[in-house]
């Protein structure tokens, strides 16, 4: 049996992600990570294992970007979105 549930609810994603709801919303609504939508009201639930797929690509996209822009010493005072 797996370790947790197999669907998580946005709220559930957005709290692995350290993001809003909204922002969790705005992912899906924007086919960036993979939902589906369950009941009579519609409520969206992701498959776990599509949110690990999504941290992974996410982590792929990071690799790329920082291949194809090396940091410069100049940039280590600017604030590059860093939270």
């Amino acid at each position: 049996m797996a370790a947790g549930p197999r669907f998580l609810t946005l709220a559930d994603v957005a709290e692995v992600l350290n993001t809003s709801s909204a922002q969790v919303y705005a992912m899906v609504r924007r086919g960036e990570l993979p939902a589906i939508k369950i009941g009579g009201r519609g409520q969206w639930r992701v498959e776990a294992s599509r949110l690990e797929e999504y941290i992974a690509e996410q982590y792929r996209h990071a690799e790329r970007y920082v291949a194809e822009h090396p940091f410069a010493e100049s940039e280590a005072g600017v604030d590059a979105g860093l939270e």
